[in-house]
């Protein structure tokens, strides 16, 4: 089983027990605007009305076939939605006894994100510090990643971040395998996979696809970034993979070729400033002395938004961003050790910068270091750590220092100087280093909306920040195949404060159809929104509702028909109070019990099926 680290919340704190600012919770279904929850921490913050989220993928369904005893296990096949995210603003929230079970969104979850056996997502609160400025006042942490939750930290300032403390997401990421305890045997090059009973292979580290077979969990086979176990006899863990891969774990005792496990696979590929990954978990090492150590864990993920960041004067050598893989611990004689963590990730959206001359500001997602072994005889070393990455919307400011360093891998014993060494992390340091040169941040939608009027479609969505966004442009299909555009907008270029936006198509489609919104950049780069589904009905039929926002009585008249049935319903479709009878054309509906939030009214004549959304604020 993967390791579960506490996170303490405090008032000053250190580097091992920083307070984490944010409320996490996992999906277990998304419908629409409807995102249903299970664990959640809201310890920091909790989940309210208005408040902005974020809905990552943390892990997916992502290396295919790739799950045969071979050095390929574990590889990507493809990345599908696993390090996406996106951003909403809630409209409500429904509790059992306090407990969170539901955040309904504004508008439509903005991503297709997979939710399955092999898959983990959550939202995250969005926190904005401040009302303009904001200066900290104690270092911030993550809550650690527990398999369902935590390992991001996130946050916006409208104004200007005036930094004074240490920001961390170090070791909040994957977890690291567990070690084995009673192995032996001869060496074993040639296993990549193997039960979690096993007591000659350790437990490989966590990453990016959630593994949930028990005949896969441990042997040397990578799985995606996380790294692979020791095999016998006393080989050491791979390092987890970051931006970079992570290095092989040690030799083993006594053995012609390596039975380290295999390091973490590198997410070059697939980061982007809308895509990071945590780090991945170093591999257990393998032991038949009780001596063995685990697997590192991963650094996790940092997202911050500002208008500027300053470095105060005086704050010199206490303020720092910083995400990296922790260090294995070294083993006792005889055995294997653990793989060191993966780098995480860290995104600032941020234009400018202000750092003392003399200062510096310190930033980075280095790998974990591999343990040693303490013995004269070679056993298997930790592998190292691959470098994270750390991307700004702007070149790298005069002042600041970056390094994504690859972790280094252990010695395989106590010799001085170290004769036999386990890897280090793949590849030259800081090539995790991404600015506006090699990606541009995106814009950060919040929602799209497409909503029936009287013969007319409204479309609507808004924007938290702008990096050279040029227009939008509406889009209507009848068939999700054919697309022509409704109307283009201007974008604001750059912008880090909401921006809403708003397009009227006059002459919509009869029946069913769907919109979708296309934002251009400059460039000439084009991303695509979710597509929201919307019907208008031939005929005279018309319905009206109102008062809305309602509080509890609500006056609901069909134009063009007499008898029919009236009922309202949830994103998910579950019915809200007890259905009434149109009568002449006319109902009235008590949602005094119904709680606040967003609902559909939904009116079924004989020959039609109008519908209107509904919102209730008590």
């Amino acid at each position: 089983m993967y390791r579960i680290l506490s996170s303490v919340l405090c008032l000053s704190c250190s580097l091992s027990a920083l307070a984490h600012i944010n409320g996490y919770a996992a999906v277990t279904g998304i419908s629409g605007a409807v995102i249903a929850v299970g664990a959640t921490d809201e310890t920091a913050a909790s989940f309210t009305t208005g408040k902005q989220v974020i809905i990552m993928q943390m892990q997916d369904d992502i290396i295919g076939p790739n799950t045969t005893n071979a050095s390929t296990f574990g590889d990507i096949s493809d990345p599908k939605m696993a390090g996406r995210f996106v951003i909403g603003i809630i409209a409500s929230v429904t509790r059992t006894s306090g407990v969170l079970n539901s955040i309904t969104l504004t508008g439509s979850v903005g991503a297709s994100f997979n939710i399955g056996t092999n898959s983990t997502v959550q939202v995250i609160t969005y926190e904005q510090l401040g009302t303009t400025d904001y200066t900290t006042t104690a270092d911030i942490g993550a809550l650690a990643w527990n398999g369902s939750i935590g390992g991001v930290i996130a946050f916006r300032v409208n104004g200007t971040l005036h930094l004074r403390h240490t920001i961390s997401a170090d070791g909040k990421g994957f977890r690291g395998g567990v070690p084995t305890t009673g192995g032996g045997g001869s060496c074993d090059a040639s296993t990549y996979i193997a039960a979690s009973t096993s007591t000659i292979c350790a437990e490989k580290g966590e990453g990016i696809y959630k593994l949930t077979n028990t005949n896969w969990t441990r042997a040397r086979g990578h799985i995606a970034n996380g790294a692979g176990g020791g095999n016998s006899h006393n080989a050491g863990g791979g390092g987890g993979g970051g931006y970079t891969a992570g290095g092989m774990g040690g030799v083993g005792y006594s053995c012609g070729s390596t039975a380290g496990g295999m390091g973490g696979v590198a997410m070059s590929g697939q980061t982007s400033a809308s895509r990071v990954f945590l780090g991945g978990g170093g591999g257990g090492g393998e032991g038949n002395n009780s001596n063995a150590s685990s697997g590192a864990t991963g650094g996790g993920i940092i997202l911050v938004r500002a208008n500027a960041i300053t470095l105060d004067a005086g704050f010199c050598s206490t303020a720092m961003i910083t995400a990296s893989g922790s260090n294995s611990a070294d083993a006792g004689a005889n055995d294997g050790v653990g793989g060191g963590g993966g780098g995480g990730m860290v995104v600032l959206n941020v234009p400018t910068y202000t750092i003392p001359s003399g200062c510096t500001l310190n930033m980075r997602t280095n790998g974990g270091n591999g343990g040693r072994v303490n013995d004269g005889a070679v056993h298997g070393g930790g592998g190292g750590g691959g470098q994270g990455a750390v991307i700004l919307s702007t070149p790298t400011p005069s002042g600041m220092i970056i390094q994504t360093n690859n972790g280094t891998g252990g010695c395989n014993s106590n010799a001085t100087p170290c004769t036999s060494q386990a890897p280090s992390g793949a590849g030259t340091n800081n090539t995790g280093i991404l600015n506006s040169n090699v990606g541009t941040l995106p814009i950060e939608l919040l929602g799209f909306n497409a909503v029936v009027g009287e013969g007319t479609v409204h479309t609507s969505w808004a924007t938290a920040t702008e990096h050279n966004n040029a227009y939008f442009t509406v889009e209507r299909s009848e068939d999700l195949a054919q697309w022509s555009a409704v109307g283009i907008l201007e974008g604001a270029g750059n912008s880090v404060v909401r921006i809403d936006y708003a397009m009227l198509d006059g002459a919509p489609i009869l029946g069913l159809s769907y919109y979708r919104l296309r934002q251009t950049d400059f460039d000439g780069t084009t991303t695509i929104s979710q597509v929201v589904p919307v019907r208008l009905l031939d005929g005279p039929v018309q319905l009206r509702v109102f008062p809305n926002p309602a509080e509890a009585l609500v006056q609901v008249h069909v134009k063009g028909v007499a008898d029919g049935r009236v009922e309202v319903v949830n994103a998910l479709g579950q019915r809200m109070a007890a259905p009434v009878r149109l009568f002449d054309g006319r109902a009235e509906l008590d949602l005094a019990r119904v709680p606040s939030g967003t609902y559909v009214v939904i009116v079924s004549t004989g020959h039609a099926v109008v519908q209107e959304r509904l919102v209730v604020r008590h």
